[in-house]
C-alpha cells in the first residue's frame, strides 16, 4: 500500500497567501506607529485659540460672507455675526451669489430685525470662466471692503458658520498679539444623525492627519491649511499674496489661500474652534458623499497616480488590520492577527480625542476602518465624476477641469 506524500501546491499557497497578510499588517503596524509619533501628533485635539491681552486700539475689520441659496441657515448664522462684541469699527459685507431662494432679502430682513453690525447685500453677478463661484463672490466683497472702509483685517466667513459673541475680539487680539497674517478656526461641524455621527468627526481627523496643525502653525514650516469656514485675514498680506485672484480656480480655496500667503512669507496659525460651529445639516449619506466627493481629486491634483497611491495606502493602513484579525482568527494564524489587532488598537486611540472634542460615544472608535471605506469609495467616486467632466459640482454649477478652463 502506498501512501502519497502531502501536496506542497496548495500548502505553499496558503503559507505565502499568510505571509502576504503578514507583510501587509507589520507595514500598516509600522504606518500607525509613525503616524502617532512623527506625524505632528496630530490625532491631538489641544491646539485651540489661546487668550491674548486686547490690542491697545482695536483695528477696523470688514466680514465678508459669500453666500448661495443659503435661506435655510441664514437665521441660525448671520445674528451671530450682527451681535459681534467687537469694541472696534466692523462691517458685514454678505455677497448674495446668484441665489435662488432669496438669500439677499432674507439676509437685509434679519439685519433690520437684529441691529447690531451694518450689514451690505450685494451681487458680483455669474462668475466669469477660470472663477470659482465662491472666490468670485470673495473678491467682489474685498472689492466692496476696500471701498467702504479702511479695514486692516478680514474676517473670511462662510455662511452656515455661527459665531460666539466674542469671536472675532479673540481672533484679533490673536492675530495682532502673535503678529499672525492668518488665523483660521476649524468650525465645529454638526454632528446630530447617524450619518453625521460616523463621517463628520473622521472628516476633520483626516484634515489633521494631513495638515498637522503644529506643523501649519511653526514659524517658517512648509506645511500650509486653512479651514475656509472661519478665516481672519491682514489685508496687507492678502495684497501681497494677490488673493483671491492668484487662487481664483482653486476647488479646495482655504488650503490654497493658506499656502499663497506663507508664499509670500505670511505667519499662519490653524486650530480647532470652540464656540465656532456650522449649522449645516446633513441629514443623510447623500450630501456628506457629495461635500467629499466635490473636492476629493482636486486634492490629489487630478493625479492618477496620486489616486492609485492614495487607494493602496488607505486599504493598507485602514483596511488591513481588522481583515488580518478576522483571517488570523478564522485560520489560527497568530502573527496577522495580533499585529492587525495592534494596528487597529493604534488607529482606533488616535482616533477617540476627536470623537470626545464631538462630544461622541467612544464606542464609535473601533468603526474608523468602515469610515475609512466610505471615505475611499468617495474619493474613487469623486476621480469618476472628474473624467466624466461632473467633478467640482457644488450648488448646481460644475466647474471645468483645471487643464480645460481658460
Amino acid at each position: 500500500m502506498s501512501v502519497d506524500p502531502p501536496r506542497e501546491g496548495a500548502g505553499c499557497g496558503r503559507l505565502r497567501r499568510v505571509s502576504a497578510l503578514t507583510w501587509i499588517t507589520t507595514g500598516s503596524l509600522a504606518a500607525w506607529a509613525w503616524l502617532l509619533l512623527g506625524q505632528g501628533f496630530f490625532w491631538r485635539t489641544d491646539v485651540r485659540l489661546p487668550d491674548r491681552m486686547p490690542p491697545g486700539e482695536w483695528p477696523a475689520v470688514a466680514v465678508v460672507v459669500p453666500a448661495r441659496d443659503e435661506a435655510g441657515v441664514l437665521p441660525s448664522s448671520l445674528p451671530s455675526l450682527l451681535a459681534q462684541d467687537y469694541p472696534g469699527p466692523a462691517r458685514i459685507f454678505l455677497v448674495d451669489d446668484g441665489s435662488t431662494d432669496g438669500t439677499g432679502e432674507l439676509a437685509r430682513a434679519l439685519a433690520r430685525e437684529a441691529g447690531g453690525l451694518p450689514l451690505t447685500v450685494d451681487s458680483p453677478g455669474e462668475p466669469p470662466p477660470g472663477w470659482t463661484g465662491k472666490l468670485w463672490a470673495v473678491r467682489h466683497g474685498m472689492a466692496l471692503a476696500r471701498a467702504r472702509t479702511d479695514a486692516e483685517y478680514l474676517l473670511l466667513t462662510d455662511a452656515d458658520i455661527a459665531h460666539a459673541p466674542d469671536s472675532l475680539r479673540r481672533l484679533v487680539s490673536v492675530a495682532r498679539s502673535d503678529g499672525l497674517d492668518l488665523v483660521s478656526l476649524m468650525a465645529r461641524l454638526r454632528v446630530t444623525t447617524f450619518w453625521e455621527r460616523l463621517v463628520v468627526p473622521a472628516f476633520v481627523y483626516f484634515f489633521a492627519q494631513l495638515y498637522p496643525f503644529r506643523w501649519i502653525n511653526r514659524p517658517g514650516g512648509r506645511t500650509a491649511a486653512a479651514a475656509g469656514g472661519c478665516v481672519l485675514l491682514r489685508r496687507e498680506a492678502a495684497e501681497r499674496a494677490g488673493v483671491p485672484d492668484s487662487i481664483r480656480q482653486a476647488v479646495i480655496d482655504d488650503v490654497s489661500l493658506a499656502r499663497a500667503v506663507r508664499r509670500t512669507g505670511g505667519r499662519i496659525w490653524l486650530g480647532l474652534a470652540d464656540r465656532v460651529d456650522s449649522v449645516r445639516p446633513y441629514p443623510g449619506l447623500g450630501p456628506l458623499w457629495r461635500m467629499v466627493a466635490r473636492s476629493a481629486y482636486a486634492q490629489l491634483r487630478h493625479n492618477p497616480l496620486l489616486l492609485l497611491g492614495t487607494v493602496a495606502g488607505m486599504v493598507v493602513i485602514y483596511l488591513a488590520p481588522p481583515v488580518a484579525v478576522v483571517a488570523g482568527a478564522l485560520t489560527g494564524d497568530v502573527v496577522p492577527l495580533l499585529t492587525g489587532a495592534a494596528a487597529w488598537a493604534v488607529m482606533t486611540g488616535t482616533y477617540l480625542p476627536m470623537l470626545r472634542y464631538y462630544r461622541q460615544p467612544v464606542a464609535l472608535a473601533p468603526l474608523l476602518p468602515c469610515t475609512a471605506l466610505l471615505y475611499l469609495l468617495m474619493t474613487v467616486d469623486s476621480a469618476a465624476r472628474h473624467y466624466r467632466g461632473r467633478g467640482a459640482a457644488w450648488k448646481g454649477r460644475t466647474y471645468a477641469r483645471p487643464e480645460a478652463a481658460p
